[in-house]
């Protein structure tokens, strides 16, 4: 019997050159670095404290000239569906300590007019609002870019932290039970505008509450 040839399938050698590859990859990671923005080192810029000496006694003037002390008030009136409002604001003031041998409050109101609380707290914050102005005219004119400009601000701030004679209000607010709650937003509002960093809301004290018992007339909260 005649043999059968037997089909045999034939192997290839299957290789894959993967040069090409190699240069697509170069090629990406060439381009991915040449894009990618690199990230800046986050550092914390530390205040160390002065080296001049000062005795306790002057320090506590000082602050206490710088203090502020603003009393919110107003009038709570309620509408036939029991909601209660405030109206007619009024703002009292004063300064340092308060004056507890001729109880003395003064009075003051919102805007821009002399004597107003904006103008009082520019006058009393005149350093650094003026360098931060000249600040404000150099980014307006594209002298400087808005990261050298807020950089330049911090600086300016942290320069008048750190300086124990540089004038810095305290602020301190106080609103009373009757005080219209826009009227604290609004005095949260001149604080920004003003640059004035140091500040907080407290209710008032004894001490308040004699001086506005003596100024309207009547007790904290008395109709």
């Amino acid at each position: 019997m005649a043999k059968k040839n037997k089909s045999r399938q034939k192997k290839f050698d299957t290789r894959i050159d993967f040069t090409p590859m190699v240069d697509m990859n170069m090629l990406l990671i060439t381009f991915f670095m040449l894009c990618t923005t690199m990230l800046k080192s986050q550092t914390l810029d530390l205040v160390l404290p002065t080296n001049e000496k000062v005795d306790k006694e002057e320090e506590t003037k000082i602050k206490e000239s710088d203090a502020i002390t603003f009393i919110l008030d107003g009038n709570v009136t309620t509408d036939k569906n029991g909601q209660q409002t405030s109206t007619d604001s009024k703002i009292y003031f004063y300064e340092g300590q308060p004056d507890m041998e001729n109880f003395t409050l003064n009075d003051i109101k919102f805007g821009k007019e002399k004597d107003a609380i904006r103008d009082m707290l520019q006058k009393r914050n005149k350093e650094l609002l003026v360098e931060i102005n000249k600040l404000k005219a150099q980014w307006k004119k594209g002298e400087i870019n808005d990261s050298i400009y807020n950089a330049r601000v911090i600086v300016a701030r942290e320069k008048q932290a750190a300086d124990i004679n540089a004038k810095r209000p305290i602020i301190i607010i106080k609103p009373t039970a009757n005080a219209c709650y826009a009227d604290v937003v609004r005095m949260l509002d001149e604080m920004q505008i003003n640059e004035i960093s140091t500040y907080q809301i407290e209710s008032l004290n004894k001490q308040d509450s004699t001086l506005y018992e003596h100024k309207v007339g009547h007790a904290l909260g008395a109709k």
